[in-house]
């Protein structure tokens, strides 16, 4: 590349996305401390911060020189920023942490049809299981939720599994074990389906991870404690060291300040309206906890005030959707005009008494003040800048019939030469398309060569192994090159590993082996279809796949080309540098040293008799 490109390339990569204004933008940022969210031009959330000035913070990013290369990756790929303001940078460290939490992966907690909102399920089995469940309560035991989405549902079952080892994994699974799995070996399970564990104890986890559940964290710290203290003076250190970690993990989900200082659940909605455009920013309160924030922009009437457009939006936000949870409170900046109506009609649909309030109290009205500033920022936000959802995404939803925008994918693939150095790729892409930071390969051994399936199972086990142990995020869709039989590899470890809820998709070459009509199979369904060429949502599938496919075979010919540059004298045990470099000396050149015999090669100082023998030996037999 000549001097002039490879400083176009570097001006390129120091600019921000050439998507989002943020001078414009940034005019219109407060002071304040706050929390703030920037998106992708999917509406992929990227990031999520805090400041004790949101003003200075933002700015920061938008630096002409001095960012490290990850901050710049992530400025170019900003479409937009969402803030919170916040009343000290104290509740902003909370408020970031709530939302790290419940937005990782991506979702979109208030637009979730309630039928498929999930729960945590703790069966009512001997040795029960937690699990996350949808649809109907049939099963005993005991259902906690409903949850935001699923990804705040396996964020807390991760939390679980790594703190009190409660089991995970299916009943079938789990009647059918001789050995402990994957899961008691990394640390996740106590194993109780081979009694590794004390029924007692079991008892125990399954008694403390329902008063996690339940809000009791406080209550629950002060039991570990005082049995970490029993165990100490007993010089049970390894079980007072257990006690002592999961007090620390505890501890640090644990909020103590107003943002979490009292239990109910309740919305909160504020509306703010301006030049012809209205933000109303939805809080979703549940247990006294921050759970996340919605912007909605409908369209309005001019001559149409604040009453009026908080009256319509609630009853369309919640009785044309008549599956809506509908909270017991809602608070709202401005009481709608015909509030008593609205609310009889909320109380009908309920079953009980709701009630919408704007002359709310102590956490109430910091709640409702912090949703005022958040409308407030985020239409000064929208006003400044616009954001498009990217078409491949809503296109692949729609043919896979997801509930939610898929955020993140990977896709695997398989590559080798009859069986030689099999190299297995992992690509991941996300909303801009390809993150190639995340990408991975995996050199396959101890297989049968040219056994695809087990180069398959290998490469999926080292993979989602190391992400269950926290390395990594778990994609919404998993796609496998190959048919039905890789397929089931992927389902195997899957299930190995209690991940079988991650959708898996198998991508087949159909009967013309052409490009365009490749057959889509999903593993949860078992149903098989072929999407329209000319459909966005195969385009990236076909990228995806396109993409692991060249990353596997540049892998494998770089394993290849480096097997074969190596010297025949690398890798006889008793050989290094040294002895090579001597040898070589000697002799000339390889081809006199694979003619030499045992006794000239004896005659090399360093090089004793029996060295000789497996020096010729080894030349010798390959």
């Amino acid at each position: 590349m000549s001097d002039k490109a490879t400083t176009e390339k570097n001006n390129v990569l120091n600019k921000p996305s050439e998507g989002f204004d943020h001078s414009s933008f940034l005019k219109t940022v407060t002071e304040q401390p706050g929390i703030y969210q920037m998106y992708a031009s999917s509406g992929d959330i990227l990031y999520i911060g805090k400041a004790k000035n949101l003003k200075k913070r933002l700015s920061s990013y938008f630096r002409k020189q001095g960012l490290e290369p990850k901050t710049r990756s992530l400025v170019q790929r900003i479409a937009t920023i969402h803030v919170t303001v916040t009343n000290t940078e104290a509740e902003a460290l909370l408020l970031e942490h709530n939302l790290i939490k419940e937005q990782r992966p991506p979702y979109n907690i208030l637009l979730r049809d309630d039928k498929s909102f999930p729960y945590v399920y703790l069966s009512g089995h001997e040795y029960p299981r937690l699990s996350i469940h949808r649809g109907a309560k049939k099963g005993s035991g005991r259902y906690f939720g409903p949850y935001p989405s699923a990804g705040a549902v396996r964020e807390s079952l991760s939390f679980l599994q790594k703190v009190f080892k409660v089991r995970q994994c299916e009943d079938s699974f789990y009647n059918n074990r001789s050995r402990p799995c994957l899961q008691y070996q990394i640390n996740r399970c106590s194993a109780p389906c081979v009694h590794k564990v004390e029924k007692t104890e079991y008892e125990e986890a399954v008694r403390h991870t329902t008063m996690f559940l339940e809000g009791k964290n406080k209550s629950l710290i002060k039991e570990l404690a005082d049995q970490m203290e029993e165990a100490s003076v007993s010089l049970e250190f390894e079980k007072a060291a257990e006690y002592r970690d999961q007090i620390q993990s505890l501890q640090q989900v644990q909020a103590s300040q107003y943002i979490e200082g009292e239990n109910g659940d309740i919305d909160i909605i504020a509306c703010d309206y301006r030049a012809g455009v209205c933000c109303m920013q939805v809080l979703f309160v549940r247990n006294g906890r921050v759970l996340g924030s919605k912007s909605y922009f409908p369209k309005v009437h001019l001559d149409e005030h604040e009453q009026e457009i908080i009256e319509v939006f609630i009853s369309q936000y919640y009785l044309i959707d008549s599956a809506r949870e509908l909270p017991r409170e809602i608070a709202v900046s401005y009481q709608p005009s015909n509030s008593d109506t609205l609310q009889q009609a909320l109380s009908d649909r309920a079953g009980r008494k709701t009630s919408i309030n704007a002359k709310v109290r102590a956490n109430r009205a910091k709640w409702l003040k912090l949703a005022i500033e958040t409308a407030k920022q985020n239409l000064n936000s929208h006003l400044a800048n616009k954001q498009t959802i990217r078409q491949r995404f809503e296109s692949l939803q729609d043919a896979l019939k997801l509930p939610e925008l898929p955020q993140r994918l990977e896709c695997f693939d398989i590559s080798h030469s009859s069986g030689e150095l099999t190299v297995a790729s992992c690509v991941v892409f996300d909303s801009n398309g390809p993150l190639k930071s995340d990408y991975r390969r995996f050199n396959i051994t101890d297989i049968t060569p040219g056994d695809d399936y087990a180069a398959m199972k290998q490469a999926l086990q080292r993979r989602y192994t190391r992400i269950k142990t926290g390395e990594g995020a778990i994609p919404d869709i998993l796609f496998i090159d190959g048919g039905k039989g890789q397929v089931r590899q992927a389902i195997e470890v899957l299930e190995e590993l209690q991940m079988d809820d991650l959708l898996v998709v198998g991508v087949a070459k159909g009967t013309t082996r052409k490009a365009g009509f490749e057959v889509l199979f999903r593993a949860d369904t078992g149903e098989e279809f072929v999407l329209p060429s000319d459909t966005a949502g195969l385009h990236l599938v076909q990228h995806i796949r396109d993409e692991s496919h060249r990353f596997a075979i540049t892998g494998h010919k770089q394993r290849r080309d480096k097997k074969r540059r190596e010297s025949r004298l690398e890798g006889i045990p008793g050989v290094g540098p040294k002895r090579r470099r001597e040898l070589l000396r000697h002799f000339g050149g390889l081809q006199e040293i694979c003619a030499a015999s045992v006794e000239d090669l004896a005659n090399i100082p360093g090089i004793s008799e029996k060295l000789a023998l497996d020096i010729y030996a080894a030349l010798h037999n390959s």
